[in-house]
């Protein structure tokens, strides 16, 4: 326990004790403790009249929730102390059971470990509780602070003020900007004018030349600098030239804004400018990295090569588009610059919508014209006069709308100005540029991630279409979430407390679920599910094997340990991170039973699964027949079989149907089965002498048991043959059609040497009514000698016309 929590702890306990909450056991305080509750009590009642007044700033306001919010996070971590120890003495006293009630009384030792442990767990109890309330109502100013805060800001970005387009005050916006514009230009001349000022570069001369040399350098020969850097990475290999190429960007915009720190350090250290000089002096780093970024952002998405190629743009609008990128930086740079001078100056609203409206404008202009240059590229696209280019993978869609919104705030924001909505104009406009340079900056780095991934993998380039690229798109998107809040006007307090409520999880009855403990809960679970597939594969590789159990046995034994460890590792899991899922079991209870009405069948085949692994009918390898399919068992999981047949086909078969339908086994327990192989002989043929010849096909064979010895069945006189049957036993049937095969095989050949003849059907046919037939020919006949001849009525269709002779009784005689 940390001291502070200890403190905080007794200052709970004293708290308890003065509202006569606590035992007697309590009563020792610290002035320390005291001390600290006091001040809590103090700034939350100066928070409740500030929040009640309505009349603090903005910027007090927040100094205020800042101080509530520390004060909240030290309650929530005093609220979660001792649980462990407190579930510890429920145990105990639920261990000793229910207290007597009254007329009832228990052994003097019990009841005075009972009123011990009682009085243990209200010692524990108590601060938690106080502790739940002071969070409770920190909580609840925090969150009156924030609507306050809100409702300023919505009201400030609704308000209407004087329209820019109005003539009467362009004069005062004018007057205002140049006087501001000469107080800066003569403080500057007065200082640099100073004997004082003269002094200070002396004697800082040494350091001016220093800073002014090197800006100098930098600013001169920075891009030469990054080029001959980037020949020198070149060296280690042409997969990684996009990395290469990618640094050597960055040394392009690192070198010269070094150099610029440098000239606003020689600046400052100079002393020439006056107090406005030295205020806009220190933001000039800032401004200078928007208009160096965008420059580079407007180089990577609109290259000159193919491979560097983001965004295409159409022939010939390649330096209109660079160019508009970096208006858009300037704008944004002027902008800042003006919300910057108010600070200091003061600037009526009619000034500030009569400065801000140009800005607005041209930044909406510059949008809708990057819009149609992406309009015309696509027209291009869709008649196959240009390639798609290079998009990053996903991004096509994103892309779209954010420029089809941005050609919607093109046209909204100016108009908005003008009607005198200057700061939602404002609210609109600038947010929608930077949320372009966002995505842009997004899939430079998307790009740049890709071609490191291609450069250490060996891939180069195709690297950029890969999962991994469109997996790192979808992360940093993720991480862009809170950046586009941010911009488009959401405070840093907002995004805290959003990370704040996260970090505290949610509640679910008498459990609360919070990061932490879905961290522990997966890392927890994850190593069991480790430890199982680790210790599932070394029993089928190492252990199983050497043992005498069957394939099937084998693999019933990893596959239970498999269900088995994983349950376990779920519950341990739930233990480890402090989960108490008993509130839930009522719920779980009625959803279990929707639930099984709709999966049913799913649970019918897990279980049935469970069953064939506790019973093994079938075991993997054997092989069996049910409903029709024929093949070997390759898997046997929890909801179905995998069976591959004979012509090589996997068929999946529900694990219902092999424990309620009938399963033909024919190699379960050993390999041992019977082949039969039917023959027919002539009529005329000595029976014993086929016999003969057909036992010993049989006891010659290799695969047949002589023990029992192989028998040759006289079946009976079939319509065309005498019947025989060979049946033998094989030492393994899965080989049953080959040894058929090869007896056929041998009979053919035996019979052919013997002179036995083997019959095949025959059928004899006889008409009825020949007359037809007749007929028939004699027309014929008239026709091919030219004479006319009336053509005869053709004859009713007989069904006894024609009749086959079904008894085929093989004598070759006709049935008449």
């Amino acid at each position: 326990m940390t001291p502070f929590i200890t403190a905080l702890r007794n200052v709970l306990l004293g708290l308890v004790l003065v509202t006569g909450l606590a035992v007697p056991a309590l009563a020792q305080l610290t002035a320390e403790s005291r001390a600290y509750y006091q001040d809590w009590l103090k700034t939350a009642n100066r928070a409740e009249e500030v929040i009640d007044a309505r009349r603090a700033s903005s910027g007090a306001l927040e100094t205020l929730r800042k101080e509530l919010t520390t004060y909240r996070q030290n309650f929530l971590q005093a609220r979660t102390e001792n649980g462990d120890r407190i579930k510890t003495l429920e145990g105990q006293i639920s261990a000793l059971g229910e207290a007597p009630g009254e007329g009832e009384s228990e052994p003097e030792d019990i009841a005075q470990l009972r009123s011990s442990l009682e009085r243990q767990l209200k010692d524990l109890k108590v601060p938690r509780i106080v502790s739940e309330e002071a969070y409770s109502r920190a909580n609840g100013l925090i969150s009156e602070i924030d609507k306050i805060i809100r409702e300023r800001r919505t009201r400030k970005l609704l308000e209407r003020g004087p329209s820019p387009l109005n003539p009467e005050h362009w004069p005062g916006a004018l007057r205002t900007l140049s006087r501001s514009a000469s107080s800066i230009w003569n403080e500057t001349a007065s200082r640099v004018g100073s004997a004082t000022t003269a002094e200070r570069v002396q004697n800082s001369l040494p350091a001016l030349l220093l800073l002014l040399g090197l800006s100098a350098f930098l600013l001169l020969r920075g891009r030469p600098w990054a080029h001959a850097a980037g020949d020198y990475l070149r060296q280690f290999g042409s997969s990684g030239r996009g990395v290469w190429g990618f640094i050597v960007s960055l040394l392009e915009v690192i070198l010269p804004f070094i150099g610029i720190i440098c000239l606003v350090a020689a600046v400052d250290l100079s002393g020439i400018l006056g107090t406005r000089g030295s205020l806009l002096l220190d933001y000039v780093p800032g401004w200078a990295l928007v208009m160096l970024s965008f420059h580079w952002l407007g180089n990577q998405l609109f290259s000159n090569r193919l491979e560097n190629d983001l965004v295409p743009v159409q022939e010939g609008r390649l330096n209109e588009t660079r160019l508009m990128v970096d208006t858009l930086a300037v704008i944004l740079v002027l902008q800042d610059a003006l919300v910057k001078l108010e600070n200091f100056e003061t600037i009526p609203p009619s000034v500030h919508a009569v400065a801000s409206f140009p800005l607005i404008t041209a930044a909406a202009l510059v949008l809708l014209r990057l819009h149609r240059i992406g309009v015309k590229r696509r027209q291009k696209q869709t008649a196959g006069t240009e390639d798609d280019g290079a998009i990053a993978a996903g991004a096509n869609r994103i892309l779209t709308l954010v420029r089809r919104a941005t050609y919607l705030l093109g046209f909204i924001s100016p108009l908005l100005a003008a009607l005198g909505y200057v700061n939602a104009a404002e609210a609109l406009i600038y947010p929608a540029v930077s949320t372009l340079a966002l995505l842009a900056a997004l899939l430079v780095v998307q790009r740049f991630l890709g071609d490191v991934y291609g450069w250490l993998s060996g891939k180069g380039s195709a690297a950029r279409d890969s999962l991994f690229a469109v997996l790192i798109g979808f992360l940093l998107a993720a991480l862009a979430l809170p950046l586009l809040a941010l911009i488009w006007g959401a405070r840093v307090a907002d995004m805290t407390e959003l990370w704040s409520r996260f970090l505290e999880g949610f509640q679910i009855g008498d459990t609360r679920i919070s990061p932490t403990a879905f961290l522990t809960f997966a890392v927890v679970f994850a190593a069991g599910y480790a430890l199982t597939r680790l210790i599932q594969g070394s029993l089928r590789n190492s252990l199983l094997p050497k043992t005498k159990i069957d394939p099937g046995g084998q693999n019933a034994i990893t596959s239970g340990l498999g269900y088995v460890g994983i349950f376990l590792s779920a519950v341990v899991a739930i233990s480890m991170a402090g989960l108490d899922l008993s509130s839930l079991a009522i719920v779980a209870g009625a959803l279990s039973v929707g639930i099984g009405f709709g999966l049913q069948t799913i649970v019918s085949n897990f279980v049935s699964g469970i069953i064939l692994l506790i019973e093994r009918p079938i075991s993997k390898g054997d092989w069996i027949e049910v409903g029709g399919l024929m093949g070997y068992v390759r898997d046997i999981s929890v909801r179905s079989t995998r069976i591959e047949t004979f012509d090589r086909s996997d068929v999946i078969v529900p694990n219902s149907d092999l424990i309620s339908g009938t399963v033909t086994n024919y190699t379960r327990g050993n390999t041992v089965g019977r082949v039969i192989v039917p023959v027919g002989v002539a009529y005329g043929t000595d029976p014993r002498k086929v016999e003969a010849i057909l036992a010993d096909i049989a006891k010659s064979h290799p695969m047949v048991l002589l023990n029992p010895a192989p028998s040759v069945v006289f079946q009976g006189f079939g319509a065309d043959s005498l019947d025989f049957e060979i049946r033998a036993i094989l030492r393994d049937v899965n080989w049953v059609l080959s040894v058929k095969s090869d007896m056929n095989y041998e009979i053919s050949k035996r019979f052919q040497e013997e002179g036995i003849e083997i019959p095949f059907m025959q059928r004899d046919i006889w008409i009825r009514n020949p007359e037809v037939l007749a007929q028939g020919k004699s027309a014929v006949s008239d026709s091919a000698s030219g004479s006319p001849a009336a053509p005869a009525p053709p004859p009713k269709p007989d069904v006894g016309d024609l009749q086959q002779d079904a008894e085929g009784d093989g004598d070759g005689d006709a049935d008449k």
